[in-house]
């Protein structure tokens, strides 16, 4: 099957009003563009708890009840790194995971067909490798941003640190 010039416009036109449609629509559920603190909402909890354990790996527990309370952990802990961002990071963060929440958004942009919470680990794990190496410097930049959220959570949990070697911050002398 080969594509035509004509074809391809008409898909690359097709992808930009649908993006721009769900941006649109993203924005008129979400009011004003105003900065506000960020609220972790279902959809942003259940984007977070799809993508923790690929992002993750091995590191998690193996147990399945210690599993499920290490991700939720991590998922309140990106939550307390955001509320420590200014507000306008803040927004752009809040603006991305409900980017990620809207389904056209997502299965366009994250190739993700089905809702966060039925999502494989394949799918999962493609659509990070995808954004991770993406030709799209801002689609980099979103992954580089949730995978910095996600291990900077993780590991600021005292418990983790052994694992890595930190010994904890240096104590002052009095």
């Amino acid at each position: 099957m080969t594509t035509s010039r004509r074809s391809f416009l008409k898909i690359g036109i097709i992808g930009a009003v649908t993006l721009a449609a769900g941006g649109a629509l993203y924005r008129a559920v979400q009011g004003p563009a105003q900065p506000h603190a960020f609220a972790l909402d279902d959809n942003a909890r259940a984007v977070l708890t799809a993508l923790i354990p690929s992002m993750l790996g091995p590191v998690l527990p193996t147990a399945p009840e210690a599993r499920t309370a290490a991700v939720a952990n991590t998922v309140e802990r990106v939550a307390g790194a955001v509320h420590g961002l200014p507000l306008a990071t803040q927004k752009e963060v809040q603006d991305l995971f409900g980017l990620l929440s809207l389904g056209p958004a997502r299965r366009f942009l994250a190739g993700v067909p089905a809702s966060w919470n039925e999502a494989t680990p394949a799918q999962i794990d493609a659509f990070l490798q995808s954004w991770q190496h993406h030709r799209i410097a801002m689609l980099v930049t979103a992954y580089q941003a949730l995978h910095d959220l996600i291990a900077g959570a993780w590991y600021s949990d005292p418990a983790h640190w052994d694992a890595i070697g930190y010994p904890g911050p240096i104590k002052e002398l009095s």
